[in-house]
């Protein structure tokens, strides 16, 4: 250890492609950077703004787009220099700060997603006892457990990987500080590092998942005892958003997991490009496009804002 010199900072290569690609690259990435900032800021105004849309449902959603702004936010800004720039390196403390705050979000969306389900299923299969069962402070709780938990799981793995000594090659082959391409990249034995992500993985992906599995069969039967086609529609109709959304952030999530160990880094870098840029702009789109009281809600705005303009 004592010829070997320890990295303060690493390169991150991204995709190998020439500068007229990195220009395009940026392009594209920076339009759904802005397209992820605009739709969840918007999102957020809007429960905020209207009075019908302070509910238990509105509440997590609001939550779900401050974490997909926090999201994007964590990397983008740096991927979006590194394109334009053509300047690939990151501190070692930079490198850290994305791990920390990409598994920091990741782990509080997996259980939020879970929360976001569980009151679908009591508004749904419990409706009489709805007001009672998801309260204020119950929504408060969960949202706070949702949230601490995701800090310190997520303050956990990334100290676990960052007390590791780099002393040898320092080219993560990812776009950003991915953990399992920075851990490739330690002197030392990272079993307990591996061990520690697939147990948070079962923990944070595999329960949360099986949960939501259960209380969207617990609807689907709720929904299918309803008589009517058309009380049927309108049951699955307040819960359809969640499900594409879970969809989108569960499918994608499983199959990097998979696929870690079968599929090649490039596709690797096209599913986490997918699952952190994509997805935070999808979520507002779904929940506005999908949901009558959004887009009720952004019509008085709009009016507001006509009104005002116009006096």
């Amino acid at each position: 250890m004592e010829n070997q010199t320890f990295v303060t900072e690493f390169i991150l290569l991204g995709f190998s492609t020439g500068p007229k690609v990195q220009l395009f690259l940026f392009g594209v990435v920076f339009v759904i950077y802005v397209a992820s900032l605009t739709g969840n800021a918007l999102v957020f105004v809007l429960v905020c703004l209207d009075p019908q849309l302070h509910t238990p449902m509105y509440f997590f959603l609001c939550h779900l787009s401050i974490l997909d702004l926090c999201y994007a936010s964590s990397n983008v800004p740096h991927v979006l220099g590194s394109l334009l720039l053509q300047r690939k390196t990151i501190s070692f403390a930079a490198c850290g700060t994305q791990i920390y705050l990409y598994l920091t979000l990741a782990l509080t969306e997996c259980l939020l997603l879970t929360v976001m389900s569980y009151d679908r299923y009591v508004a749904i299969c419990h409706p009489l006892r709805y007001s009672l069962i998801v309260n204020w402070r119950v929504c408060l709780t969960l949202v706070a457990c949702s949230w601490v938990c995701g800090f310190l799981f997520g303050a956990l793995q990334t100290g676990l990987a960052l007390r590791l000594p780099f002393c040898g090659p320092r080219q993560v082959d990812h776009f950003f500080c991915d953990i399992l391409a920075v851990l490739k990249l330690a002197c030392a034995d990272t079993t307990i590092n591996k061990i520690m992500i697939f147990t948070v993985c079962v923990f944070f992906l595999l329960c949360p998942f099986c949960l939501i599995l259960i209380s969207y069969l617990h609807i689907l039967a709720a929904i299918l005892c309803i008589h009517s086609a058309e009380g049927q529609r309108k049951t699955f109709s307040t819960c359809s958003s969640h499900l594409l959304t879970v969809g989108l952030f569960y499918g994608t999530a499983i199959f990097m997991c998979m696929g870690s160990g079968t599929s090649s880094q490039h596709q690797q870098k096209i599913l986490s490009l997918f699952y952190r840029f994509i997805n935070p702009m999808l979520n507002p789109l779904i929940y506005s496009l999908r949901n009558k009281q959004v887009k009720g809600a952004l019509v008085k705005v709009l009016r507001m804002e006509k009104f005002y303009h116009s006096t």
